[in-house]
């Protein structure tokens, strides 16, 4: 990938270094967040989606951009009367953006995916900066007007929540960045993380994967480790089924697939008992995270109705997680969002299924048609790896309902 290390053990991505990467991304929102604000709010129009801002920052300053001690870049918006748009959906204020984005220093994320990305968080928790490919890039921009009509359609969804989309230009190379919302506050300590795609082909975390603080698990790994699977209470189930029951559509009609599913669990019993052991050698650190502030970008917010609405659902205690537990019965919370959903399906995708499908049994591979990587998807999201907490039959309930992904005779 694009990732290195210069002489000092400084990250480096495309021979620019962090520091000059997240110095000319925080210079670059500033001024593409002031300049926007000056633009009266209007409804978003179809040219708007394909909108290209630039502006040039050399080093010694001009009379629109402050000096600054990197090399001279530029900076590229991209449609942001559209993306405005989408952080207003999300109750995202512009002077909230720029605090959380530009007051203090960007986070590194040492643990970044196979992608070689280079991911960095806000301090305040809230969004994450991930460098993206220019294929990505490109394809986020197509997808932007159907990403609109579904949004205003449902904002309550498990897709990539997009904030920006930028382009650094330095040295001669193009560094596009896109601005998202955070899926695992650091607040919250998670004990397992999973990267689920529904297939079982070669889905085992790598012994490399392994060996890191805190791995990605895949599919073979969750039904080894959790064979019973997570279980939810009933409305809390047929939210977030069918909520991914719609994102699969949507992603499905945008022919997008080979898109996983991350869970992160934060086990509250074991968490209790960890915190035990810690106050008889040191004091535990008892300050209470703040609460995410976009709308719907916690999990929990993102499949139910009433959370935001005074509704009984989300508690302080919850920190945006959905409740769960283990066949233990200890209780867990659940963070999760779909990812990787610009991986689009094209001829390359094709050729590896088509090679792969004469190889192995077909179905299992996880590179496959959309509507059937959809399908495949739900399927082992709704009946292996969530179930409902199943109840005590009374004589006054009728009977539920079954599940909500109806199982393929």
């Amino acid at each position: 990938g694009h990732r290195g290390v210069d002489s000092t053990g400084e990250t480096t991505y495309k021979k620019t270094t962090s520091s000059a990467l997240k110095g000319a991304i925080q210079l670059g929102i500033t001024h593409t967040v002031g300049s926007l604000s000056t633009k009266p709010e209007r409804d978003v129009l179809m040219q708007d989606f394909y909108v290209v801002e630039s502006i040039f920052f050399p080093s010694e300053g001009s009379n629109l951009t402050p000096a600054h001690h990197y090399n001279d870049f530029r900076f590229k918006t991209y449609a942001p009367v559209a993306f405005r748009y989408f952080r207003e959906l999300f109750g995202i204020r512009p002077d909230d953006y720029l605090y959380s984005l530009c007051s203090e220093p960007l986070i590194e994320l040492s643990n970044s995916g196979a992608s070689g990305s280079l991911f960095y968080v806000s301090s305040d928790d809230e969004f994450i900066i991930k460098t993206v490919q220019h294929k990505e890039a490109e394809f986020l921009q197509k997808l932007l007007p159907g990403y609109y009509m579904n949004l205003n359609q449902n904002p309550r969804t498990l897709l990539p929540k997009f904030y920006g989309l930028y382009c650094v230009q330095a040295g001669g190379k193009n560094i596009r960045i896109v601005v998202m919302n955070n899926l695992l506050p650091r607040s919250v300590k998670m004990h397992l993380k999973y990267d689920l795609k529904g297939s079982t082909y070669k889905r085992r975390a790598s012994q490399k994967e392994r060996e890191k603080v805190f791995p990605t698990y895949k599919d073979l790994d969750f039904m080894q480790d959790i064979p019973d699977g997570l279980f939810l209470d009933s409305d809390m189930y047929n939210a977030l089924c069918k909520t991914l029951q719609r994102d699969c559509l949507v992603l499905q009609s945008f022919k997008i697939m080979d898109y996983s599913l991350l869970v992160a669990i934060h086990n509250i019993d074991l968490a209790q008992r960890e915190h035990a052991l810690a106050d008889g050698t040191s004091q535990a650190d008892t300050r209470r995270p703040a609460a995410q502030k976009a709308l719907y970008s916690t999990a929990m917010e993102s499949i139910q109705g009433e959370a935001r609405r005074g509704g009984t659902i989300e508690t302080d205690d919850q920190m945006g997680g959905i409740p769960a537990r283990n066949a233990k019965g200890e209780r867990l919370l659940l963070y999760i969002g779909i990812i990787d959903v610009l991986q689009s399906y094209r001829f390359v995708k094709k050729l590896e299924h088509s090679w792969k499908a004469l190889v192995h049994d077909g179905d299992t591979v996880s590179v496959h048609r959309p509507s059937f990587y959809a399908e495949r998807f739900q399927r082992f999201m709704c009946n292996t790896a969530f179930k409902k907490i199943p109840l005590k039959p009374s004589p006054s309930k009728k009977s539920r309902s079954g599940t909500a992904v109806p199982r393929r005779s």
